[in-house]
């Protein structure tokens, strides 16, 4: 991905200690007061959200499933985000802190958090091991995005610890599902305490790769036995849970949507004729047809041009940038239709508003920023350190 600003990077180093990654939520609305479900925040430290919902759901008695999350967020972080539970009373929440979980606030409410739900993410991060001249570059660099907007692409989070899981649904999308199984199952990127039994999963001895499978990748071992009991990929496929498919081809979508911005890159703020401009204040999104009367909105970041999410019901833009579109998809081989239901598809803008944009100096360079739900403060850090 290039890079959006020219002012060289500080380099430094980033999460050395959970404190030096601090995310705030913003809610996107307030408790009710009443109803079956308890609406709650929680401050969690250096374990992932998952991590913190099997806390809470061991000492509250009740299934994680009841527990939900409008984001996840870092594990090597100070995170402060909020939850809902149904069926717990804001009583057996309140004050409780548990081994990296700290309830700060819980009330009643009436529905369910869904993903999404959340008005923006607050971020302080400190970057060590750079001097204090540091500080003006930095300082140049989060203004440029403040006023230009940070690129929106999709973080190496989103991609996995391997970095495949882009590889992996684009196998799903593809219906490649011998090439899945033997990418899931066989390939070693970094997994040491799998690498024996991928090997041998490899080199075809499935019953000593299921021997000498790690019992905590559970979802790979049952994939692997219903491929021995059944001698059928496809059959084998049906043990792969259904949000993981889902979470798998979003990691696709995200991989070609990078392709796109990074070919924009770094006009990602001047519009084309046929590209789908999105509105910031809203997500509605409309064809640009006159690019120099739309600009003006444009350079203060009221509208941004966007990229497609591939699906089946994705609208695609016209002119050039449609043709960009467009010609991603033949070069990769797939049509719409491939993305299937669980992924219909959407635009996504190519970049983000900044707001709130502060640098200081504590310890390192300390940048505070706020930007919108989904959007990847990686995305700012990159900019500021040019070191990945």
């Amino acid at each position: 991905m290039p890079y959006l600003t020219s002012q060289p990077g500080i380099g430094g180093r980033l999460r050395e200690a959970p404190e030096d990654f601090e995310v705030e939520e913003v809610p996107l609305y307030l408790p009710t007061g009443h109803g079956e479900h308890t609406l709650f925040a929680i401050e969690k430290r250096g374990i992932p959200t998952a991590a913190a919902i099997q806390r809470l759901a061991g000492v509250t008695g009740v299934s994680a499933s009841r527990f939900s999350s409008a984001g996840l967020k870092d594990a090597q972080a100070v995170a402060r985000q909020t939850l809902s539970v149904h069926g717990v009373a804001p009583e057996q929440l309140r004050n409780l802190e548990l081994d990296g979980v700290k309830v700060l606030w819980a009330e009643r409410h009436r529905n369910r958090l869904k993903i999404g739900h959340l008005a923006a993410n607050r971020f302080r991060i400190r970057i060590r091991g750079v001097e204090r001249e540091a500080l003006s570059h930095a300082e140049t660099i989060m203004d440029e995005l403040a006023q230009r907007g940070a690129p929106n692409g999709f973080g190496y989070q989103r991609f996995g610890a391997t970095g495949q899981n882009h590889e992996l649904g684009r196998l799903l999308v593809t219906g490649n599902v011998d090439g899945f199984l033997a990418c899931y199952l066989g390939e070693v990127k970094g997994d040491l305490a799998s690498a024996e039994a991928r090997s041998l999963f490899a080199r075809g001895d499935w019953e000593a790769a299921l021997g000498a499978w790690p019992r905590h990748l559970a979802i790979e071992r049952r994939v692997l036995q219903r491929l021995i009991s059944t001698g059928r990929a496809d059959d084998a496929m049906r043990a792969l849970p259904r949000g993981l498919r889902r979470f798998l081809i979003s990691a696709y979508q995200a991989y070609l949507f990078n392709c796109l911005l990074a070919a924009r890159m770094p006009s990602i703020g001047v519009l084309e004729r046929g590209d789908l401009a999105i509105k910031h204040v809203n997500g509605a999104f409309f064809e640009v047809q006159d690019p120099a009367r739309e600009q003006p909105r444009a350079d203060v970041l009221e509208i941004s041009p966007s990229g497609p999410l591939y699906g089946p019901k994705v609208r695609l833009g016209r002119s050039e940038p449609g043709a960009r579109e467009r010609a991603l998809l033949a070069d990769e081989g797939i049509e719409l239709a491939r993305f299937g239901s669980l992924s219909p598809g959407g635009r996504r803008p190519f970049r983000a508003p900044l707001k709130e944009a502060t640098v200081s100096w504590d310890q390192g360079v300390v940048v505070s920023f706020e930007l919108p739900p989904g959007s990847y403060a990686t995305s700012v850090l990159r900019e500021i350190t040019k070191t990945f």
